[in-house]
């Protein structure tokens, strides 16, 4: 692998579509927990998303590391990139896609799908692949999705 997160190590942020407003927020929280424990963040999306979190933390002091999506995923299928943890962020069909895509292309990855949005419950059943999910209709409020997230990831409630 010549561009591994931290060597095969790591946490990739799989992010979509910000149209949910809640994804900024969860994201900079994860980046924060991960980075706290010693991790490297990688985000991984769209150029909209990227710009959003580089504009909300313009000194990276939550999330400073990022790359293409498509690129990402380019590089994850050639053996240029693999993560310990992968995060998928999903509130549509894309975000599943992206997630049953990395759950094949890396299959050492702890694999967490994050399902929100109105219809998370429903979007969450068409995952039928290995995962940890985590399932909030969060849209706005990311408390909830902060409580969920903390005893998946088994970090102190």
């Amino acid at each position: 692998m010549t561009d591994s997160v931290g060597n095969g190590g790591g946490v990739l942020l799989v992010m979509g579509c910000p149209e949910v407003p809640v994804q900024n927020a969860i994201a900079t929280y994860l980046g924060n927990a991960f980075r706290k424990s010693g991790e490297r963040v990688i985000v991984a999306g769209n150029p909209s998303v990227i710009q959003l979190i580089r504009a909300a933390d313009p000194e990276g002091y939550y999330l400073s590391e990022f790359v293409n999506l498509d690129k990402a995923v380019a590089e994850i299928a050639e053996k240029k990139r693999s993560a310990k943890t992968t995060v998928v962020f999903a509130h549509n069909d894309a975000g599943i896609s992206y997630a049953a895509t990395l759950r094949h292309l890396l299959p050492e990855t702890r694999l967490v799908a994050i399902v929100f949005g109105r219809d998370a419950e429903e979007l969450a059943e068409t995952i039928a692949f290995p995962c940890e999910k985590i399932v909030e209709k969060a849209v706005h409020n990311p408390v909830p999705l902060v409580r969920k997230i903390r005893e998946v990831l088994g970090w102190d409630v």
